[in-house]
């Protein structure tokens, strides 16, 4: 049976956060995955940890942003061992910091493997989730691309409907990087000109992603990790428990 995730920033706007633990575990969710924002600053990591692990849950999963771990690795591995994480994903980059070129790419690839070594060598998965801007083509190549290239120490976290976004076919990258897929985020796109409200997302299995094959390709691939996410919905509750009765309906 699979543990399903469910990626904290999709209740960023509906505090406090034991509150949607406790609900996330109601729902059925064994796992959550953190985000940035709730490192920041001087928070208490272990209170953190005291609340997910008190609504019967765990954090195996959790986005770092790349300034701490290229800054300041010392903090990024604090933050993964007090939280009992197992693997780190990288989960943005701004658009000014964007490489335009096929070469910048490869260049970034090299400078997050750089920034992994001190995580990868405490014993943890790292890798880098994507948008749909790693999936437009620049110079004829995809970035995912030349980003993995850059070290075979390096996995992705694959967002499929991101993925889908930058008008790729996410079956055929499957495929082809099925052995650096550590985790995936199951994340669905609506109609066009639906859930405007909700900047064009979907919860899973009501929107527009044929989920079967997609689930099925990723289930021979090494993929550990399944995680619910939507950028913004307007009722978390809705989107995570609909969201998991699909998950678990795979």
């Amino acid at each position: 049976m699979t543990d399903f995730s469910y990626q904290l920033y999709s209740s960023r706007n509906y505090p406090p956060l034991a509150d949607t633990l406790k609900m996330l575990a109601e729902c059925g969710y064994t796992q959550v995955e953190g985000y940035g924002a709730l490192f920041d600053g001087d928070v208490d990591l272990g209170a953190l940890r005291a609340d997910v692990e008190a609504a019967g849950l765990t954090m195996p999963t959790a986005h770092i942003g790349l300034d701490i771990m290229r800054d300041d690795p010392g903090r990024a591995i604090e933050i993964a061992r007090t939280l009992g994480l197992e693997a780190v994903f990288g989960p943005y980059l701004q658009e000014p910091d964007r490489p335009g070129t096929a070469e910048g790419w490869a260049a970034f690839g090299l400078e997050l493997a750089e920034a992994a070594k001190p995580l990868l060598d405490a014993g943890f998965t790292v890798g880098w989730h994507n948008h749909d801007f790693e999936f437009t083509r620049v110079g004829g190549e995809l970035p995912m691309d030349l980003i993995l290239g850059a070290s075979d120490d390096l996995t992705v976290e694959f967002d499929v409907a991101w993925c889908v976004k930058g008008g790729e076919d996410p079956l055929a990258w499957i495929a082809a990087h099925g052995d650096r897929i550590a985790s995936a985020h199951i994340k669905d796109i609506a109609p066009e000109g639906d859930c405007a409200d909700e900047d064009g997302w979907a919860d899973v299995g009501h929107g527009t992603i044929e989920w079967p094959p997609i689930i099925a390709a990723l289930r021979a691939t090494n993929c550990r990790w399944y995680i619910a996410e939507h950028d913004n919905p307007n009722d978390h509750h809705r989107f995570a428990a609909r969201s998991l009765a699909t998950m678990q309906s795979f």
